[in-house]
């Protein structure tokens, strides 16, 4: 274990050089403000750890439906069911929830093993091409309750394997249609059957004269397709009106909103009182990702408005870093309803200017709306973020003691390695892919974005229990927190992670007595 002086010295030396790192942020202070330090609390005091009380879930078929897109029930289930059915209770969750993973890790095994025995017989034309596109490294999450009874079949899990579908043909056909199903939310390749339903559910849905807004979220939750995404993520963050008949009345007049925002403001931002905030976003913006996008002209010039018109509206906060990352799902997503191909490799300025401005405004709108909920994360001192990361390290203390005790023996503080998943909402730890389907499910959950989200990290840092365990020292572990390997996730690690995060929501959110010792 490093000495103290020894582990000053490295910080200062190798990790605030990682790449994607904390970085010092204008507007706020850094490290962040610690109550504990500056005796705003008393000592011995703990801070305020329960979440936010939220209405428990009422039926086991809501239950059910929210995890969706990771459940497969087999035939030995149907008892279970029917007395979820009658009398929906904790355990009844927990079990199903954890007969979920353990299911899914089964069919991707067996998924596995079938797609092995196709490529090695057919190798058709197109297979080299299509393989490393669809067929990423997708490791699971492990259930926490299954975590500590883990055998070495389940090790097996965490290798290439084949995302889960309803009924899928044994043909080497269905194998590749099956890989291609993963894709199709963020945009890929044909739709398979279930996929196709679920898009046509969503157009019904959003056909009517008056969207169901409970209704959509429900279907939201288990991903979005792309084609109905970009219409979709602005009825549920409230940025358009549930008639359809408002919608085009309201998208005119908030898009020449925002545009006399920027003839008012935008000419400040060299002026004294403005130039320091200018100066930090056009810093910031290129170290964003995906870089092939942010280092176009167009794209930096657009994100350049948007951040600096939103910080000089919202004086409270001002500029700071990390709400760069946020803008960047809601342009891609948008700039979808206006390029075929994915827009991070899309040449951007290629696009109509009238595109452009739609694109501009309503990715602004619907930041705004999505940092109005988490806007404590961002005011002096970064207050939300404190309470979040004291709030994480209490509820892995709950569900994994071996995890939390080893980042305690090795003297790793959460706040190093979970402010930066607070303030980015976890986009500099996973995929840009990743975060648009995970923000399909933060939308559609209930404070999604703040109170959610400090379960999906928990079941993030759970997810890497067998690395952070083989790690004996505290550089080598840091560094790994902080360059976690999820460069090949998609969806489907994705759906596994946010059904894992329901489950532990369901066990701690209305039970304060078993979140605290």
């Amino acid at each position: 274990m490093a000495s103290d002086a020894g582990r000053k010295q490295f910080w200062k030396r190798n990790v605030s050089r990682v790449p994607g790192s904390i970085q010092h942020v204008y507007g706020a202070q850094h490290p962040p403000f610690d109550p504990l330090l500056h005796g705003t609390l008393k000592p011995g005091a703990k801070p305020p750890t329960t979440p936010v009380k939220l209405k428990k879930v009422s039926t086991f078929q809501e239950f059910e439906s929210n995890t969706s897109d990771a459940w497969d029930v087999g035939d030995d289930d149907d008892e279970l069911l029917a007395m979820a059915a009658e009398s929906l209770n904790t355990d009844v969750v927990m079990e199903t929830a954890h007969r979920v993973i353990r299911n899914h890790s089964k069919l991707q095994e067996q998924h596995k093993q079938q797609e092995g025995q196709v490529v090695e017989k057919e190798h058709p034309p197109q297979l080299p091409d299509l393989l490393p596109a669809v067929c990423g490294d997708n490791r699971l999450v492990k259930s926490v309750s299954d975590s500590n009874a883990s055998s070495s079949a389940d090790s097996s899990s965490e290798n290439a394997s084949m995302p889960r579908s309803q009924s899928l043909p044994q043909s080497s056909a269905g194998v590749l249609v099956g890989r291609a199903a993963d894709l199709n939310t963020s945009g890929g390749l044909a739709l398979s059957e279930r996929e196709a339903s679920r898009l046509d559910k969503f157009r019904q849905l959003l056909a009517g004269p008056n969207t169901n807004l409970e209704e959509l979220r429900k279907l939201s939750w288990s991903g979005i397709p792309k084609p109905v995404r970009p219409i979709t993520w602005k009825l549920l963050s409230g940025y358009l009106p549930a008639n359809v008949d408002r919608r085009e009345g309201t998208l005119q007049r908030k898009r020449k909103e925002y545009f006399a925002f920027v003839e008012q403001y935008y000419n400040s931002r060299n002026e004294e009182t403005h130039q320091d905030t200018y100066r930090q976003i056009h810093i910031d913006i290129p170290r964003m990702s995906p870089e092939a996008l942010i280092l176009q002209p167009k794209v930096t010039e657009i994100f350049e408005r948007i951040l600096f018109i939103w910080a000089i509206r919202h004086p409270a906060s001002g500029y700071v870093q990390g709400i760069n990352d946020l803008v960047t799902p809601f342009f891609v997503v948008f700039a979808g309803e206006y390029a075929e191909e994915e827009v991070e490799n899309f040449d951007v300025s290629s696009l109509p200017a009238e595109a452009l401005q739609n694109i501009e405004a309503d990715s602004f709108w619907c930041m705004s709306k999505l940092l109005d909920g988490i806007q404590d994360n961002y005011t002096f001192a970064q207050p939300g973020i404190q309470k979040k990361v004291k709030m994480l390290e209490e509820l892995v203390s709950r569900i994994d003691e071996q995890v939390h005790g080893h980042l305690e023996q090795h003297e790793v503080k959460y706040l190093q390695f979970v402010f930066r998943w607070m303030n980015n909402l976890l986009m500099r730890e996973v995929p840009l892919r990743c975060t648009i389907r995970l923000w399909d499910t933060y939308q559609s959950e209930p404070e999604g974005f703040s109170h959610f989200h400090l379960y999906v990290c928990a079941a993030f840092l759970v997810r890497w229990k067998k690395e952070i365990l083989e790690e004996k020292d505290f550089q080598e572990l840091l560094m790994f927190l902080q360059n976690l390997p999820t460069m090949h996730w998609g969806n489907e690690d994705i759906s596994v992670l946010l059904a894992e995060a329901y489950r532990l929501k369901f066990a701690f959110a209305d039970a304060p007595n078993h979140y605290k010792r």
